[in-house]
């Protein structure tokens, strides 16, 4: 696979094979539109071979079910499954947080809902607001603002089928 950046013109791009002296035409007639952002070629649009630059690095990921990943990318295939490796998870509850081992960890690729590379040099400044706690803490802490989100959204959802409007399910599985 060959390395691009953002700079490197489109393979058989505008410009593939034509003589120069059309092209200095072409880019007088072309005149302001050539000027503006940089434009990203169309190669840079692969979004498992994005993941290249990735490997070996540590990531976070936020899946659709809500859990927070933290791990070091060690490989993908071309529907964005990835292993990572030293896996934790971190819960979060009010101004608390615990951290659980998770080791290797495959996650399917399109379970990922955010991904995003962490600076190693910032990574282990807490937020002053933050506060570790034992699992059983946080656990229970969350446990206890999920239901009260429910309960809201259940009067929230009554309320608008009493305008007319369909309930949304929050993920839920109804059966």
């Amino acid at each position: 696979m060959e390395r691009l950046s953002i700079n490197d013109p489109p393979a058989g791009g505008q410009h593939g094979n034509q003589p120069q002296g059309f092209q200095q035409q072409n880019n007088k007639m072309l005149g302001s539109m050539t000027q503006g952002p940089p434009q990203l070629p169309p190669q840079m649009f692969t979004t498992a071979a994005q993941l290249l630059d990735l490997t070996d690095k540590k990531l976070v990921l936020v899946l659709r079910d809500g859990r927070k990943l933290i791990g070091v990318l060690r490989t993908w295939d071309q529907f964005a499954n990835l292993v990572l490796q030293d896996t934790i998870e971190r819960l979060y509850a009010g101004n608390l947080y615990t951290e659980i081992q998770r080791g290797v960890f495959l996650v399917r690729g399109e379970n990922v809902l955010l991904l995003g590379e962490i600076d190693l040099d910032t990574e282990d400044e807490i937020p002053p607001n933050l506060t570790k706690a034992s699992f059983k803490e946080v656990f229970e802490l969350k446990k206890k603002e999920d239901n009260e989100r429910k309960n809201k959204d259940k009067k929230t959802n009554n309320k608008l089928q009493g305008l007319g409007f369909e309930a949304e399910h929050s993920g839920e599985i109804l059966f």
